[in-house]
């Protein structure tokens, strides 16, 4: 952003008035120096809380803002919603997260990245950097675990869906976090139980961790007792809550795939707004 914009945007806060960008729409990524990140705000936006979605291995963050739909179900609960947009892991390969699985070929540092783009659209679009709800689909699941677990302070709630920690086993994390991870029963591409994926053009093979033995990691570090205590079963879904001394865990089972329940947005935004601060 160039610093004309961003006294405009400080006298348009003081005034009161909505915040406008110059940039962060489908065709137009906002840039920083360690990245790029979309976003989009509620209308007459004068600042408030933000969720951040991380897009699955391939995805952009141009992919989530163009889906009108996805957007508005943030939007409309008057959430700013920031999709940033991760590296090629290998020139002339597809889009992926930094996460911790073994294979040291990620260009960046996404724990730093993201910080970056959070501080970002503090600076340009006001957003609360206390109340950002962390979210992600598959690969961009896993790398909201990676977050949780090694930048806890970053986000107020994290909400996966459809990732979790790979191996090496993850052992141990900083600090506890409230968590609301969702899976599909059915889930093939990311199993509940894990799974090894072989590259054959490099010779080597990267494995999903089992999400429950992830699970037991949060459990460990909330200082939750081994079963829940809340069980929640309707149409297609079911829901299990620990009662943790520190943060707190739950996970939604969906009767589906490799994707979202229906309605997963308003669950997780409930959640989210339910949390003590």
């Amino acid at each position: 952003m160039h610093n004309k914009l961003t006294v405009v945007l400080v006298m348009l806060l003081s005034s009161g008035q909505a915040v406008a960008l110059d940039c962060g729409d489908k065709t137009n990524a906002c840039k920083i120096e360690s990245g790029e990140y979309h976003i989009a705000l509620p209308v007459d936006w004068q600042g408030g809380p933000a969720a951040m979605h991380l897009h699955g291995y391939g995805g952009t963050g141009a992919k989530v803002v163009g889906n009108k739909a996805f957007v508005e179900e943030f939007t409309m609960r008057g959430y700013a919603l920031i999709a940033p947009t991760a590296l090629s892991w290998l020139d002339g390969k597809p889009t992926d997260w930094s996460v911790r699985d073994g294979w040291n070929t990620y260009p960046r540092s996404d724990v730093g990245f993201l910080r970056e783009v959070l501080a970002d659209a503090a600076l340009h679009a006001n957003v609360n950097v206390d109340q950002v709800l962390l979210s992600g689909f598959s690969r961009g699941g896993s790398m909201v675990w990676e977050v949780a677990c090694l930048a806890p302070d970053l986000a107020h709630g994290y909400a996966p869906a459809s990732g979790g920690f790979w191996l090496p086993a993850t052992e141990d994390c900083l600090n506890p976090v409230h968590l609301l991870h969702t899976h599909g029963f059915a889930d093939k591409v990311v199993p509940l139980e894990g799974r090894a994926i072989h590259n054959e053009e490099f010779d080597v093979t990267i494995t999903q961790a089992d999400i429950w033995q992830g699970l037991s990691v949060w459990r460990h570090e909330n200082k939750c007792p081994p079963n829940a205590a809340h069980h929640e079963m309707t149409d297609g879904l079911w829901r299990k809550r620990w009662n943790c001394e520190d943060g707190s865990l739950e996970i939604i089972l969906h009767d589906g795939g490799h994707g979202y329940p229906k309605g997963w947005s308003t669950k997780a935004l409930d959640w989210f707004e339910s949390l003590e601060n």
